[in-house]
């Protein structure tokens, strides 16, 4: 690209900090940042005209893990760590509304329900009989039982009679928390540029390079934030793994009311402007959906649609109006990666699927490693 001088020398000039990405990570991540450097020169490139990945094309829950997923977590995690990460998942929740406040984000705690297919028994019984001892484990944080039993009040069919209920859970506007977000890292002084791909950077001596699509410029700093894109940029165990989504069209007298999870979180669903949005599905094909590309697949949409006549929205006519995609990045591992690639590149990806409840968590334990 032909830069002109004025370019030059006001977008791409002694920058401290470059963040790539500007989902929920790379904007918090510049909101600590501006912080602990008040006077630094911050910029954050986004390879899309709006976030790509997830941050804007979530299902907006508010949540920290499902009673299903807890006990599956503890299969392959510790005790202690499965709590380290449910610790993190609220107190990330907690200061992502302590941020931008609850009206700006639209959080509403209508509590969270989880599902279980009438022909799961084994799975139902599993965690009705767990429920205690992991009330037990977490009660100490939560101070009180996070997870009761509830009665099926929202007459869902093909399901068992009984739901797990906990008042814990939340949903936002997904919109709303990520245009909030942009305009307070915009009125703190940050710089972001769309449409913008880092293509390659390479450290020289006390800078980095980066060349992007447009332009080459040098940072002091380089912080990437692109979760299930990161493997396209650095060498990290992050896999993209796509989540299929749709809405309705609104719906009178809609009486459901909450955030909802079923199969073990492989779906889930919840209410917004009297509509039902409803995702996931990759967990019928999981090696098609270990991509980056932003799509859908007649399998998982013709899935999501039957569960909405069978089990959601069973006497109930409606319409989609709305079909699309996120990308998260998942491991083998819960944990986030948040860690320094060399002496002046950082990372923080991996969020599996939790971004809403980690990535402002992930964002300022990041900018908390530059210098």
């Amino acid at each position: 690209m032909n830069l002109s001088y004025w370019e030059i020398k006001s977008y791409l000039s002694n920058i401290d900090y470059t963040i790539v990405g500007s989902g929920i990570v790379g904007l918090n991540c510049a909101l600590r940042l501006r912080q602990r450097f008040p006077k630094a020169n911050i910029l954050i490139l986004e390879r899309g005209f709006l976030p790509q990945g997830a941050s804007t094309k979530n299902a907006g829950f508010a949540c920290f893990g499902s009673l299903s997923e807890i006990l599956d977590d503890l299969k392959s995690h510790s005790e202690e760590e499965v709590v380290d990460l449910i610790r993190k998942r609220r107190s990330g929740l907690d200061l992502l509304r302590q941020s931008l406040s609850d009206i700006a984000i639209g959080y509403k705690q209508h509590g969270g329900y989880e599902l279980f297919d009438h022909k799961d028994d084994e799975g139902y019984h599993r965690c009705m009989s767990q429920m205690g001892n992991v009330n037990a484990i977490l009660k100490p944080y939560f101070k009180g039982d996070v997870f009761e039993v509830k009665e099926n009040t929202f007459n869902f069919k093909n399901i068992q009679k009984q739901l797990c209920f906990t008042p814990f859970e939340g949903q936002i506007d997904t919109g709303k928390m990520m245009r909030s977000l942009t305009d307070l890292v915009l009125r703190k002084g940050v710089l972001i540029l769309n449409s913008v791909s880092v293509e390659h950077f390479e450290e020289l001596n006390n800078r980095v390079q980066i060349k992007t699509n447009h332009f080459e410029f040098q940072s002091k700093q380089l912080l990437i934030c692109t979760n299930g894109f990161a493997s396209k940029l650095i060498d990290v165990r992050v896999r993209p793994a796509r989540a299929q989504v749709l809405i309705t069209k609104p719906i009178k007298n809609l009486p459901i009311k909450g955030t909802f999870h079923l199969d073990e979180g492989y779906y889930y669903f919840r209410n917004i402007d009297d509509r039902i949005l409803l995702g996931g599905g990759r967990n019928l094909d999981f090696k098609t959906e270990e991509t980056t590309e932003m799509a859908q697949t007649e399998l998982i949409q013709n899935k999501l649609i039957s569960l909405l006549k069978s089990t959601i929205l069973p006497q109930t006519p409606f319409e989609i109006q709305h079909q699309w995609s996120g990308i998260m990045g998942v491991g083998s591992t819960k944990k986030p990666i948040v860690k320094p690639l060399s002496t002046n590149v950082f990372c923080g990806v991996r969020l599996g699927g939790m971004g809403i409840a980690i990535g402002s968590h992930v964002g300022r334990e990041l900018a908390d490693l530059v210098n």
